[in-house]
């Protein structure tokens, strides 16, 4: 099953360099999410091949302009284009009045149904659980409310194995049932544990989004052994003054979180205008956690 994010922008308040503000699509079997929305977003899905009529999903972290302020544009593109499914976006409280202000004065009524669901800044909560995922906030700290989201697969059920009832002519009505774990009883009353005749499935994978954020340890817990994290380093650690002023994470703080929280592979983005050359932020974050990558536009990571 697919499940990866493609990076579509990931500097900081200002864009430079050819970077843009924070976005990233999130693919979970086919089910296209969108995570923040920052100036430029539907032009950097162009320019990546994503039809924006395919996001199902959009999650806005906080209400700094360069994590949302693409997402009206973005939502009134999607009604030109003819789309008719529900967009659910979720994000902190005042999102909706803003959608709802620039919609009212523009005199766009939709085509399709919008629906907005406030986050908590204060707790963890499960926001949504379909078929394929489900997906946590938990609260960062910065200047402003901000969340953080965790993305986890559902468990699977088991495989069913060809090569194990091959010779035992079992019907294939049955076999959701082997997948339950209900064993199967043959015409002579053997039974055939549903064990044997099936492979388990692949362990559930899980992506963490941790947007802006000062270093403190009390999120720290909700991205425990998370198979990939992107973490905010919007500055080296020499600007670390300039970090904690500004609520943010330095390169090699966000290597020591991933470390201590046991995290398999980190992408740090939200790169501070300052930096034409990101390799510093790369070697930085690696003299702690070696298997570091840049959030570089265009890349895809595999979870």
């Amino acid at each position: 099953m697919r499940f990866e994010v493609t990076i579509l922008g990931s500097n900081s308040a200002t864009p430079l360099f050819g970077r843009h503000h924070t976005a990233q699509i999130l693919n979970c079997n086919e089910i296209v999410s969108l995570i923040d929305c920052g100036e430029g977003t539907q032009l950097q899905l162009q320019r990546y091949g994503i039809k924006a009529n395919r996001i199902k999903y959009i999650f806005i972290s906080h209400l700094h302009g360069d994590h949302y302020l693409g997402l009206v544009g973005l939502i009134s593109s999607m009604h030109l284009n003819g789309r008719k499914e529900d967009l659910h976006v979720f994000g902190p409280e005042g999102l909706k009045e803003i959608i709802d202000l620039q919609l009212h004065y523009s005199e766009t009524s939709l085509r399709y149904k919008l629906v907005v669901q406030t986050t908590s800044p204060h707790t963890a909560e499960t926001i949504l659980s379909d078929a394929n995922f489900e997906v946590m906030t938990f609260p960062l700290s910065h200047r402003i409310n901000c969340t953080g989201f965790l993305f986890r697969e559902k468990q699977r059920l088991p495989r069913i194995n060809k090569d194990a009832i091959a010779a035992l002519n079992i019907p294939t009505p049955y076999y959701p049932l082997l997948k339950r774990g209900i064993d199967y009883t043959d015409n002579e009353g053997k039974v055939h544990r549903a064990a044997d005749l099936t492979t388990p499935a692949p362990v559930p994978r899980s992506y963490a989004f941790c947007s802006d954020t000062v270093n403190i340890k009390s999120y720290w817990p909700y991205i425990e052994k998370v198979d990939l994290l992107y973490h905010e380093a919007t500055f080296l650690h020499d600007m670390l003054e300039r970090a904690v002023e500004t609520f943010h994470t330095t390169a090699l703080q966000a290597a020591e979180i991933a470390k201590a929280v046991g995290a398999r592979k980190l992408v740090i983005g939200h790169f501070s205008a300052r930096y034409k050359d990101l390799q510093p932020l790369l070697d930085e974050s690696r003299t702690v956690f070696s298997n570091t990558e840049l959030a570089i536009e265009g890349e895809t990571f595999e979870i």
